[in-house]
């Protein structure tokens, strides 16, 4: 028997589930395209056709997705945020952070964006980040960090998307020592131990 959805209407089950999956995956596709398309034209050049083309999507599918380019932006920085995230979890504090630096400082788009419209690059930090300050405070209490350091950890991230470091380990390392214990873990001397 079919699943009913409304009076007088019927859809396979699991139809609705399999739609959804589709569009995300559509919509993580026209990201990394987006990503791809302003690494190699820069983002000023970067139009909405181009991008449907790098995604292998009709400009109508692109447009359900995102009706601009300044929709894509904050989206595509979310979306490289939670893989960023997801690629840092379990990892320690200091791996975390060094692995963190490497990949902003290194990231095509990143680096085209900063060469061609350092502007665009502002819009973007000044958007709401509020759920990168969410992903580093979570981090940094895994790590048994205080998680109110979360600015400033987002603030030396940002630091490496104009100027990458030379040693992000080094530098990881560094910042992972002046960090303060969550409350209530023990310090030796003010340092944790």
């Amino acid at each position: 028997m079919e699943a009913t959805t409304a009076p007088g209407t019927h859809r396979a089950p699991g139809t609705r589930v399999r739609a959804g999956n589709a569009m995300a995956r559509t919509r993580s596709s026209i990201l990394r395209a987006a990503a791809q398309v302003v690494a190699d034209m820069g983002p000023r050049r970067a139009s909405m056709s181009e991008i449907a083309a790098a995604a292998g999507v009709a400009k109508g599918t692109l447009y359900n997705h995102f009706r601009t380019r300044d929709e894509i932006w904050p989206a595509l920085v979310r979306a490289e945020l939670d893989a960023l995230t997801e690629e840092c979890r379990g990892l320690p504090l200091e791996l975390a952070l060094a692995h963190a630096a490497q990949r902003v400082g290194a990231h095509p788009a990143v680096r085209r964006i900063v060469a061609d419209e350092p502007g665009t690059l502002t819009a973007i930090l000044t958007a709401d980040m509020a759920p990168a300050r969410d992903a580093v405070a979570a981090l940094l209490s895994a790590a048994q960090r205080d998680p109110a350091t979360a600015d400033l950890v987002l603030r030396w991230l940002a630091s490496h998307l104009a100027t990458p470091a030379i040693d992000p380990g080094a530098a990881a390392a560094l910042l992972a020592s002046v960090l303060p214990p969550a409350s209530g873990h023990a310090t030796r001397g003010g340092l944790p131990h």
